[in-house]
């Protein structure tokens, strides 16, 4: 865990009591030689970036720093004290960013549209170059959107499940939203998760496309969450200007078709049922406010 003056467990208090920390710190070179060292893992999963596209055009410099050479960083610290130890790196859909064809695979050609899309692509790269130059057993996960009600409120899907329940409950009247039109392949974070820990289970380190397959607009995902409490999207959603991006990511859709058939992984939850459990676990949260 990197340090700050203030913790932040709230995502993982139910199992924070079964956890041991060690400080480290992307930035911080000999702290994750003494994170690996000290920890001795049979496993490694990065999933350390900064991660919210929006501020990626705000902070760019900080977003290579965290996003495409902390890879770097932790890549040599297995190699230097722990080269035996088996290496996921969270890989994004935004590196495909303008996409050159659909549905995209692990054979189609990056076109990053934001910094943190950039990021993701040094990241992607570091980690073959890493598997190819030491032998390291290091695979890329190329994962589209996956959400759970422990996501951010400052991401689109949260953003919209934590808005329709606080109209549902009378804490607010409206919702503003950028581009209701952008598509994106949309999954539970759960069933990825389990895609991440099989990948580090075959006896040859493969990159996969870990995706649903299925694309739905930002429009359905508003109609979705809303109409589970009983409520029209059109009645309170805004689309604002302010919160477009400076160049767009229109359309993204995975075709994880190599993970189904090598991996024996499939998603489990649709994204009907993912909305659902995101709007009631935020009718549950915010019930105490009214």
């Amino acid at each position: 865990m990197r340090r700050l003056s203030l913790s932040n467990y709230e995502r993982i208090v139910h199992i924070q009591d079964h956890i041991e920390y060690l400080q480290g710190d992307l930035l911080d070179q000999n702290s994750l030689i003494s994170a690996v060292r000290d920890s001795n893992p049979d496993e490694v999963y990065n999933l350390a970036a900064m991660s919210f596209v929006p501020t990626s055009w705000n902070q760019p410099v900080l977003t290579g720093e965290f996003t495409a050479l902390g890879v770097t960083r932790i890549l040599e610290a297995i190699r230097v004290a722990r080269p035996d130890a088996r290496y996921y790196q969270a890989s994004s859909s935004e590196m495909f960013g303008q996409v050159r064809e659909v549905p995209q695979n692990e054979e189609t050609p990056f076109h990053p549209r934001s910094p943190y899309g950039v990021a993701k692509v040094y990241g992607h790269w570091i980690t073959v170059n890493y598997r190819e130059s030491y032998g390291l057993y290091a695979c890329s996960g190329i994962c589209f959107n996956h959400e759970s009600p422990r996501r951010g409120l400052e991401f689109v899907t949260r953003k919209v499940t934590d808005g329709a329940a606080r109209i549902k409950l009378g804490l607010a009247s409206e919702l503003r939203l950028g581009n209701l039109e952008a598509k994106r392949d949309w999954g539970y974070a759960g069933d990825y998760v389990k895609a991440m820990w099989l990948m580090l289970q075959q006896e040859e380190p493969r990159d996969y496309v870990i995706a649903t397959g299925k694309a739905y607009s930002v429009r359905d995902l508003c109609e979705l969450a809303f109409s589970h409490v009983g409520l029209d999207y059109k009645d309170y959603v805004v689309e604002d200007p302010r919160f477009y991006r400076p160049a767009e990511v229109n359309q993204l859709l995975g075709d994880s078709k190599k993970a189904r058939l090598e991996l024996g992984w499939e998603p489990k939850c649709s994204f009907e049922e993912m909305i659902a459990m995101m709007v009631d676990a935020d009718l549950e949260r915010l019930q105490n406010q009214v």
